[in-house]
């Protein structure tokens, strides 16, 4: 049986240490990429070896017009695949070839809970609708008041002197009686004439249609908790002076503001070159870190950053996420495995298995704490009821049912009393 064994290809892999992607746990790898490691090469029919990177890096180009990382060493053969969260850029494809991307993902920022509920305003209250709803709002509403005080001064019921030209439906009044609908509330004067009340009865109608949309968007931003996100686009973070930003130094990320052409993009990498020194990390796990203890916001992968709300549970991503990319596996030019890794990973895909690795290690603990923290009387209940029953020969239901009788001070002394009088009395 080792006769065929030994005659399978061995492939020597390059990687990096990246949390969940390849850890090290007991002097072994595991994580992500080992198992579809794994899983490509029972399909494929090939033996590997793991190697870390030396370097620490991913790719990228020396000033001496090398490149480093793990495009370096299977550039210099030194590796013949990188299975790693290798980001697949046109620089990185002139060099070496990728696979189909096995991982989809885009460009987030990862920021923390505290810092953004600093920020918080008092009339954050207004966040439910846009300036331009505000704005077309008051201009209705201004337009609405001015509309009853000329149809009240026209109409003649509206008069109780015409001789002495008085009328109730001021401009001020006016805007008093719009104002009461807003706050639905009956205010007065109230109209006589049949235009007024018809003007009236379209703004209360248009007052009750937008409360509700007021109330249900208002709800909405407190269940999401997107109303604690002052930062919500790269743009709100440029024009932010609280937090520092950065990226992964020598990443494509900070290669992708280096070469975009947009305004916003060019700003974010001025400022990230300008103080390359403080602002830029070694590693990812520096990033979290660092976006935990400072205030400070990691410009990254947001797959990554999802892993690593998940693992924290004071840490969040802005909802933008621009820049769609993958993380496929390098090979050398004209390698034969190209073909045969991306046409394997496309039926790992079919088969459901690459999404199976995704659940498997980006599993939230958040999740596991709220359930411990909100759940602690089951278990001791359940604990105690098996004892109890096994002491009193009962079922673990009825003990189960007695326990919960007894901690909601449910008295079963006064329905036996109850029971006892009925029967003496029958």
């Amino acid at each position: 049986s080792r006769g065929p064994e030994e005659a399978l290809p061995t492939l020597t892999v390059t990687t990096i240490l990246e949390d969940p992607y390849v850890m090290v746990r007991s002097a072994e790898l595991e994580g992500y990429c080992i198992d579809l490691l794994k899983a490509l090469a029972a399909m494929l029919r090939f033996r590997y070896r793991v190697k870390v990177v030396g370097d620490g890096q991913y790719g990228a180009v020396a000033p001496s017009g090398n490149w480093t990382g793990m495009i370096g060493e299977v550039l210099r053969r030194e590796a013949d695949i990188a299975v790693a969260p290798l980001t697949v850029t046109s620089a990185r494809e002139e060099v070496v070839s990728f696979t189909t991307p096995f991982l989809q993902t885009g460009i987030g920022i990862l920021l923390r809970k505290e810092t953004l509920s600093q920020e918080m305003s008092f009339f954050h209250f207004l966040a439910p609708f846009s300036k331009e709803t505000w704005t077309g709002l008051l201009f209705a509403y201004v337009l609405t008041c001015f509309c009853l005080f000329l149809v009240a001064r026209l109409s003649p019921c509206e008069w109780n002197e015409p001789k002495n030209e008085e009328n109730h439906f001021t401009f001020l009044n006016s805007l008093w009686f719009g104002a009461g609908a807003l706050a639905l509330q009956g205010v007065t004067p109230r109209p006589k004439a049949l235009s007024v009340r018809v003007v009236a009865a379209v703004w209360w109608l248009f007052t009750i249609a937008l409360l509700a949309a007021y109330i249900a968007n208002f709800t909405a931003l407190l269940s999401s908790g997107s109303e604690q996100l002052p930062i919500q686009t790269f743009e709100d973070l440029v024009k932010q002076r609280k937090l520092e930003f950065g990226t992964l130094e020598g990443s494509s990320t900070f290669y992708f503001f280096k070469n975009s052409k947009n305004p916003i993009h060019q700003m974010l990498y001025e400022y990230m070159d300008k103080r390359r020194d403080h602002v830029l990390v070694k590693t990812y796990q520096e990033a979290v870190q660092r976006v935990m203890e400072s205030n400070y916001a990691f410009i990254g992968e947001s797959i990554s950053q999802d892993l690593a709300a998940a693992r924290h549970c004071n840490l969040i991503r802005a909802p933008e996420v621009i820049g769609a990319r993958g993380f496929g596996i390098a090979t050398t030019q004209a390698s034969p495995w190209t073909k045969q890794l991306s046409v394997a990973v496309l039926k790992l895909r079919e088969s459901g298995d690459l999404d199976y690795l995704r659940n498997k290690w980006w599993e939230s603990s958040c999740l596991h704490r709220s359930r411990e923290r909100w759940s602690p009387l089951q278990p001791q209940l359940s604990n105690k009821s098996r004892r109890a029953a096994g002491h009193a020969k009962k079922s673990c239901c009825a003990v189960f049912t007695e326990e919960i009788c007894t901690r909601l001070h449910i008295k079963k002394n006064t329905r036996q009393s109850q029971e006892t009088s009925g029967r003496a009395n029958d």
